[in-house]
């Protein structure tokens, strides 16, 4: 079981580094889905703060960004490495994929990635292989505009 403190330490090691000029405010956030029956008997899933986790809980990991300045920011980059106690397992439906890293240093799609074996040996990269997730923002955010992006992972 991991408790209240230990998401904090968790979400402390997965703070997402930033390569931009000029005032971008960036917070990262560890959720879980909440189900809960709607009045016209649907279920509605909300994200909410979890009060504890056990290995093989899916986890929502959100990184929310904001240009706080007065002029648009171009080129700017989120990366978000995995601590090694989660397992990456893909984008959150409604934000876009990831480029993904299983080494720290090359990134790319994971149906593009390999693994290299012990034996020297390699094999496709599989989600928990994933060791850092990161997204490049296309177009520059205008001052004043925020946005987020998110994965899913699981506890191991």
């Amino acid at each position: 079981m991991i408790t209240r403190p230990m998401i904090a330490a968790v979400l402390m090691a997965t703070t997402a580094s930033v390569s931009a000029a000029g005032p971008l405010q960036v917070t990262s956030s560890i959720l879980v889905e909440s189900r809960s029956a709607a009045a016209d008997g649907t279920t509605r899933i909300t994200l909410v703060k979890p009060g504890k986790v056990t290995p093989g809980d899916k986890v929502i990991f959100v990184l929310a960004y904001r240009n706080t300045g007065k002029q648009p920011l171009a080129n700017v980059v989120l990366a978000n490495p995995l601590p090694a106690a989660i397992s990456y397992r893909s984008a959150n439906p409604g934000s876009p994929a990831p480029d993904v890293s299983v080494d720290g240093t090359t990134y790319g799609a994971l149906d593009a990635l390999r693994v290299r074996s012990l034996d020297g040996s390699t094999r496709a990269a599989s989600p928990s292989d994933v060791t850092s997730v990161r997204w490049r923002i296309a177009n520059p955010i205008p001052a004043g505009s925020q946005g987020q992006f998110a994965f899913q992972a699981v506890l191991k």
